[in-house]
């Protein structure tokens, strides 16, 4: 398995901790052991790498979609403020919007409530040659309702199975599937909720509910926790990065997403013989 996505691999018997989501493990940040470099300079260094791995992911998604063979489905998941935004604006800066797609998925509608719960979910899944990112996805409904007891923890159980059944007919049908779970500490997502409040310019990223899901957050944590483990698969791999510091963060997803895409060993298709000696008059 290639080096970013065996380091951030969800282990089977994941704990998501609070110290882990400070880690530091990629980049110069990661290499600067006898701190000899201030913070700012190893965060310069970690973001020009990022953009360096970014170009790279442009080039293969180029080809991703002139192939119009394979897909791609990149899925975000995090706690609020853990930064599925920052990571989409981040990461796709310098890719071709015509193969690209985000979706975000919030609660959902009376049309969408009176299907099964992966109808409009399905509607999302990327075509031939395109990668889909989601912003929040199936798994809300495996967290909210169940930490919310809307269900219980039998239909709970039944929904990992769908989800999982989801997934592999999906890889099965030629979409590659990559599940990141942004791990953010209950403090950093304290001192991140306090700045929107403080900033007026930033009170429309700012919702009530977000202070009554941090008093369930020990719930929250273990929802996760028994929704990765119930659906983490070679075919639908869940990477758990740390995602206190944000240029750690995108860094680690854009090394996951490069060394996904490179291992689908993308090329410009064929020429077309007929096109040979043709002159346009």
């Amino acid at each position: 398995m290639s080096k970013a996505c065996a380091r951030f691999r969800a282990p089977s018997n994941v704990k998501l901790r609070d110290g882990d989501a400070g880690a530091v493990i990629l980049g110069a940040a990661a290499q600067d052991g006898n701190g000899k470099r201030d913070k700012a300079e190893l965060k310069t260094l970690d973001r020009d790498e990022t953009q360096r791995l970014i170009g790279r992911i442009a080039e293969l998604q180029a080809m991703l979609y002139a192939q119009r063979e394979r897909k791609v489905l990149l899925i975000l998941q995090g706690m609020d403020t853990s930064g599925k935004d920052g990571t989409i604006r981040a990461l796709f800066n310098q890719v071709n919007p015509v193969g690209i797609r985000a979706q975000a998925f919030k609660a959902p509608t009376a049309p969408e409530l009176a299907h099964d719960y992966l109808w409009r979910v399905h509607q999302q899944v990327p075509v031939n040659g395109e990668i889909a990112i989601f912003n929040r996805s199936h798994y809300e409904d495996v967290l909210v309702p169940f930490v919310t007891g809307a269900i219980g923890p039998a239909e709970c159980k039944r929904r990992h199975a769908h989800i999982a059944d989801f997934e592999r007919m999906l890889a099965e049908t030629g979409t590659v599937v990559v599940k990141v779970f942004l791990h953010i500490s209950k403090d950093e997502q304290r001192q991140r909720l306090q700045e929107r409040i403080d900033d007026p310019s930033k009170h429309w990223k700012f919702d009530v509910s977000d202070i009554e899901q941090r008093k369930q957050w020990s719930d929250y944590q273990a929802a996760y926790e028994q929704a990765i483990r119930a659906t983490d698969a070679d075919h639908a791999p869940w990477y758990i990065v740390p995602a206190d510091s944000k240029t750690q963060r995108n860094l680690a997803i854009a090394a996951i997403l490069l060394e996904t895409l490179e291992r689908l060993k993308l090329d410009w298709p064929p020429a077309n013989p007929k096109l040979t000696g043709l002159t346009i008059a």
